[in-house]
């Protein structure tokens, strides 16, 4: 007894060919498959911080104090590099009495510089050590600057300068921190000068 008639076998033998060729031509592509090549992640760059990039551009301020023989004595802010004139145009240029033959405007500034321009002839006349820029201590000597100069250290202005000045004309100052003395000038105060006074 036939369970199937013959174009039902057909059918069926058919059917089972696709199957099995459709598996063989699986095999046979997947044996082919090129292989992946080993991708290796390259290595993560470590992204600069803002600020660190800013750091590193950043022009560096520095604080330099001028005085004698210009016109606006004082402390100024500048940048890393600048030399001596950009200082003194910044303090209102030179005076007509100042000794140019005993300054360098050419040196380039550091923070904290002191510039003292002194005046033509002025150690001779005054009696005093001149403390220009290539040379000396670099800082104001309080037993024998002028009031101008005193006027030009922070915290000191016109009044408490001639209080200065009137003390020394009788009693000279033995130590930087004998300014304290002065009427007007108290630890406060003195701690915003100590670090540009001197005497000798």
């Amino acid at each position: 007894m036939e369970f199937f008639t013959k174009r039902e076998q057909i059918a069926i033998l058919s059917v089972a060919v696709v199957i099995l060729g459709l598996l063989g031509a699986r095999i046979i592509f997947k044996d082919n498959e090129p292989e992946m090549a080993d991708v290796r992640s390259l290595p993560e760059v470590e992204a600069l911080d803002d600020d660190t990039v800013n750091e590193e551009i950043r022009p560096k301020v520095i604080m330099v104090h001028i005085s004698g023989q210009v016109y606006h004595p004082g402390i100024f802010e500048l940048i890393q590099g600048d030399r001596v004139v950009d200082a003194v145009e910044l303090a209102g240029g030179l005076t007509k009495q100042a000794d140019l033959d005993r300054i360098n405007l050419a040196k380039k500034l550091v923070d904290e510089d002191k510039i003292y321009i002194p005046a033509i002839d002025e150690a001779v006349a005054a009696g005093i050590e001149a403390i220009s820029s290539n040379g000396g201590s670099g800082l104001l000597n309080i037993n024998s600057c002028t009031q101008a100069d005193l006027e030009s250290l922070p915290g000191i202005g016109e009044v408490i300068a001639g209080r200065v000045v009137e003390y020394r004309n009788k009693n000279k100052f033995a130590r930087p921190e004998d300014i304290m003395k002065v009427s007007g000038i108290g630890e406060a105060k003195y701690e915003q000068i100590k670090d540009l006074i001197t005497v000798n």
